[in-house]
């Protein structure tokens, strides 16, 4: 399962139609401490954490800290319209506005590079 964080509740609302219709189970977050609260009630449910860099309360980067705390190593994409560089071995960035494409690509790769 994917945990999709971003504070745009229609971006939200597209990437998680466009991934399901491509089999891939996805839950959605718009605030930063759900998502955790999310994560912490069942951190084995999820293969993959893709988040949006500027989000209220935690940022990204921190969200992705926290997740790591309970599940060491899970891979990450943080996506954002600013320039970013990760700072985190297994986290991915992908700079907003992005093609659908991008974004599964992205996806099997973070996959692939957890296998």
């Amino acid at each position: 399962m994917l945990l999709i964080v971003d504070d745009e509740p229609n971006l939200l609302d597209l990437l998680r139609r466009y991934l399901g219709r491509l089999g891939y189970e996805v839950e959605t977050c718009g605030d930063a401490n759900d998502a955790l609260a999310l994560f912490r009630a069942g951190p084995d449910r999820f293969s993959l954490a893709i988040t949006d860099l500027s989000l209220p309360a935690l940022n990204g980067e921190e969200l992705i800290d926290r997740i790591r705390q309970l599940r060491p190593g899970l891979p990450a994409i943080i996506t954002s319209g600013y320039p970013y560089q990760p700072k985190a071995a297994g986290v991915a960035f992908l700079q907003k506005p992005f093609l659908p494409q991008m974004l599964v690509e992205a996806v099997q790769k973070a996959l692939a590079g957890a296998a």
